[in-house]
């Protein structure tokens, strides 16, 4: 259902500007639009919060849109699961859209169908999210959909028996997608034997197993109000939003049975392997990662930085030698791989930060060699000017991702759950432009130089080299 529950001749103007405005004009102008970037973060409007009396926080944007996003996001997800129970909040996430105590499935999906409304969710190894798309005018409608969704799923028996067999065709599904594949298993090597190394989806067995009772028991002990945030971006009006939230969500439970807080337990990083040899498959799926900053690291937007100096690669970009990244010029121009992506995947207190990139069997070993030597080089001899563009594409991706209501309420919910506050982009913008040569070198020494990496591999990966060989290339001989 589109609106309901689911899951030119302006260049040749131009030129002409360009050739006819003398070089004062034209620095003014550039001033001009110095000055309205600047600007425009200053007028970007307040991130106002709230917080009702058992602990529930709200958290608004203003912007005056005739539409407007707002949903629910919990600090719980797969991290919080045991090895008996992995797999409990992505079940949850897909019973979300089965109805609850007094709207059955169909009443449902006929109230947000009517409001024109998109109701979706999503599940990650540390939060939940439940959000709804809507008209500002439905604001009101939209909040009371959503409370009823969080505190009153129906959970019936038929309803967890049909979905049991919707996650497991999933599960297969996913399979086929060798990128989620290759993530999960680099997951699983670098934080073995910790609750980040399982799967988001659980295993097969336990969602074979999983009955009313286990996912009540999640339920009760995490969807607690201090643990939620209801945001709102768009046409939403703070005081409005607080006394919708003081009208449906005071009663949810703030206490936990017999005071047993959960309390997330350190996972520790484990430098090592995963190898899923597969001849039959055209490609190869690559990960290697060393571990990285947390979410309040201080060192994060640092680490961003150099990873927009290394940049992402795909082959039907174009560009070959005109490429500004080092190594995406080098894997046009040698062919040595289809696509390459850098990350930085942060939780509340450890990350992974590496590179992915997919390849044919024959230049698998060029390609670590030409990434590790990138970290290499970043470590000791990164310049000011590669770091300047990086700056700039960062602060471009940065701004490009708040473009709209839905990932401006989903950067609402996530900052306030991870930080207790929104990093207004105006202040992250300011922290970008601290970084600097220096800061890049002493950062990339930090996590890069001498550490041991994470690597996990899939598909026909013969050619991949021996983990003894990948470690020493985490640093250089000088002399």
């Amino acid at each position: 259902m589109a609106a309901s529950v689911c899951r030119t001749g302006g260049a040749a103007v131009t030129k002409a500007l360009f050739r006819t405005c003398s070089p004062a004009l034209l620095g003014l102008q550039r001033s001009r639009t110095a000055a309205s970037y600047a600007q425009a973060l200053h007028n970007i409007p307040e991130t106002q919060v709230s917080k009702l009396e058992n602990g529930l926080h709200i958290a608004s944007e203003d912007s005056g849109h005739a539409t407007c996003t707002v949903g629910v996001w919990i600090g719980a997800g797969s991290r919080y699961e045991t090895e008996k129970n992995n797999g409990t909040a992505y079940f949850l996430e897909h019973l979300t859209f089965k109805g609850t105590k007094k709207r059955p499935q169909a009443v449902l999906e006929q109230e947000v169908a009517s409001l024109g409304a998109h109701l979706n969710a999503y599940t990650s190894r540390e939060q939940t999210a439940i959000y709804m798309k809507a008209q500002s005018k439905d604001l009101p409608k939209a909040v009371e959909i959503l409370a009823d969704v969080v505190q009153n799923c129906s959970l019936e028996d038929s309803q967890i028996e049909e979905e049991r067999q919707v996650i497991l065709r999933e599960m297969e599904e996913i399979d086929s997608c060798l990128e989620d594949v290759v993530f999960d298993y680099l997951h699983a090597t670098a934080y073995q034997g910790t609750p980040l190394g399982r799967s988001v989806l659980g295993t097969t067995a336990n969602i074979k197993s999983l009955n009313r009772a286990a996912l009540l028991e999640y339920i009760n002990g995490h969807y607690k109000a201090p643990r939620m945030v209801l945001a709102a971006a768009g046409g939403v009006g703070h005081k409005e939003l607080h006394d919708l939230a003081q009208r449906h969500f005071a009663g949810l439970s703030f206490e936990y049975e017999a005071d047993t807080v959960p309390v997330l337990a350190p996972c520790r990083f484990t430098g090592s392997e995963i190898r899923v040899r597969d001849d039959s498959l055209p490609l190869a799926h690559i990960a290697i990662a060393v571990e990285g900053p947390s979410f309040t690291s201080p060192d994060k937007v640092a680490v961003l930085v150099a990873n927009s100096i290394i940049g992402n690669y795909d082959r039907t970009y174009g560009g070959d030698k005109n490429l500004s990244s080092r190594v995406a010029r080098s894997a046009a121009q040698y062919k040595m791989c289809e696509s390459f992506q850098t990350f930085s995947t942060c939780y509340s207190d450890t990350g992974l930060l590496g590179i992915h990139f997919v390849t044919d069997k024959h230049n698998i070993e060029d390609m670590l060699h030409l990434s590790q030597g990138e970290w290499m080089r970043l470590c000791t001899s990164v310049t000011e000017s590669e770091v300047n563009r990086a700056k700039n594409i960062l602060k471009t991706a940065l701004a490009g991702q708040l473009d709209g209501t839905t990932p401006v309420c989903e950067d609402i919910g996530r900052h306030i759950l991870n930080y207790g506050h929104r990093i207004p982009l105006e202040e992250l913008d300011a922290q970008i432009d601290a970084v600097d040569a220096t800061r890049v070198k002493e950062v990339c020494t930090k996590y890069f130089y001498d550490r041991c990496p994470a690597v996990a591999g899939v598909g026909p990966i013969e050619q991949l080299p021996d983990y003894n060989r990948l470690r020493s290339a985490m640093y250089w001989l000088r002399f």
